[in-house]
Order: C-alpha cells, then sequence, then structure tokens
C-alpha cells in the first residue's frame, strides 16, 4: 500500500513475463503459438498466475510476522493470525489479478475461460493452501535463523524454471520428468491446466492425492511450529 507503483507491477509482471515468453517462442525460436491440446499463450498464462499464487504465499510470509509486531500489544493477536491474514490478501489480490487476465482474454480471444470451472477453483485453492503451507513454516525459520529467510527468496527463480510453468515438461527426458515430479508444484499447474483446457494432457503420474499430501503436511509442520515458538516469535 505503500508503493503507489505497486499495484501497477501487479499487473504489468505477468504481462511482461508473457510478451517475453511470446517473442522467445515465435521470434527466436520460430515455433508456433500451439502445443499438446493448448494454445500456448493462455496455457502459459494458467501455468504463470498458478505458481504465482505460490510464489507470493511463499515470499510475502517471510515477513509477516515483523511487519505486524505492533498488534502483539493486544493478547489476542497471535503471530500465526497475521501469516493468515497475509496470506488471505495475497491469494485474494493473485485472484482477482488472474480473473482481469482471463477476461482480457475472452475479449481478445484467447480462450481463457475454463471448461470445468469447479476444478479449476478447487485445483487454485490447493496451490494456495501449497504456498500457505510453506509460508507457514517460512514465517517461523526467517523470524528465529533470518539467513535461511534470505536462501528461501533465492528459490523463486529456480522453483519457477522446474515447476513447469515456462516449457510442457512432458517434452522432456522420462527419467528427468520422474524427477520434476517429485515438485508438488508441478502436479498443482498441471491440474489446474487441466481444468481449463478440455484437451489437455497431463503426465501420467501427476496426482491430486500426491498435492493434498503435501499441503497437509506443510501445514500440519507450519502449525506445530508456531505454536511451539509462540513466544519467542513476539518477543524478537
Amino acid at each position: 500500500m505503500s508503493d503507489r507503483m505497486a499495484w501497477f507491477w501487479i499487473l504489468a509482471e505477468p504481462a511482461a513475463m508473457v510478451l517475453i515468453m511470446i517473442v522467445i517462442r515465435t521470434v527466436i525460436l520460430g515455433r508456433n503459438t500451439h502445443i499438446a491440446g493448448a494454445e500456448y499463450i493462455p496455457w502459459f498464462i494458467v501455468g504463470l498466475f498458478g505458481f504465482y499464487l505460490f510464489r507470493e504465499n511463499m515470499m510475502r510470509l517471510l515477513n509477516a510476522i515483523t511487519a505486524n509486531k505492533a498488534l502483539f500489544a493486544y493478547r489476542q493477536v497471535k503471530p500465526i493470525d497475521t501469516v493468515l491474514v497475509r496470506s488471505c490478501l495475497e491469494s485474494l489480490i493473485r485472484t482477482v489479478v488472474f480473473i482481469i487476465f482471463i477476461v482480457l482474454g475472452g475479449v481478445i480471444g484467447f480462450g481463457l475461460i475454463p471448461e470445468e470451472p469447479i476444478m479449476a477453483i478447487g485445483y487454485w485453492l490447493l496451490l494456495w493452501v501449497l504456498g500457505l503451507g510453506v509460508g507457514l513454516i517460512g514465517s517461523v525459520v526467517s523470524v528465529l535463523v533470518p539467513e535461511i529467510g534470505r536462501v528461501i527468496k533465492i528459490m523463486s527463480f529456480p522453483l519457477l524454471m522446474v515447476s513447469g510453468v515456462l516449457f510442457p515438461i512432458n517434452y522432456l527426458p522420462y527419467e528427468l520428468q520422474q524427477y520434476l515430479l517429485f515438485n508438488p508444484i508441478v502436479h498443482g499447474i498441471e491440474l489446474l491446466r487441466s481444468a481449463f483446457f478440455d484437451s489437455y494432457k497431463v503426465l501420467p503420474n501427476v496426482s491430486v492425492l500426491y498435492l493434498s499430501l503435501w499441503n497437509l503436511s506443510l501445514l500440519l509442520i507450519g502449525l506445530v511450529l508456531h505454536i511451539k515458538f509462540e513466544l519467542k516469535l513476539k518477543a524478537k
């Protein structure tokens, strides 16, 4: 809220990423804008926003506790409250921006309306919970050990590269695909795309159960850490 350009960059960042990838794919690599089961531009936009939803929860929750320390003067306010509220706010902003892109895509003719809206909402929520789980853990660790918080911030770009956002994973060798499928973000993004594009074929081992187990595990670890270190988090 303190940065007047923040609202501009919320829209400009994904728009710039889409433009860059179109130029790389069509001009530099000389490929068409179609991949198996979907047009590349809508396919990329859906994956990008799914990743941004996860990333914002992972990154923005790192300083949620320190940024709201004044609220701890009220005994009923706990550190986890600031994390949960921040997560809801970041997710709401990303959801609104994604809806704006869906509407604009429909006007331009990109075909961003999901084929299965209910499933799309469900997978969107699963990606949010995944980011929330990582954010819960990161919000505790970054206060207790600030150096680890810096490492988490550095992880953003490598995760973008290995999460199937920029290129279809099924184009890679089978052996490499199996390693990338250990990453739960890949499952969330592929499932989200499958809800948007009826003809899109996800990788055989993509599983909503695997993603859900990651979500439950991360949430449990994050909640345990907040309970165990609540007093230290308030005192830091």
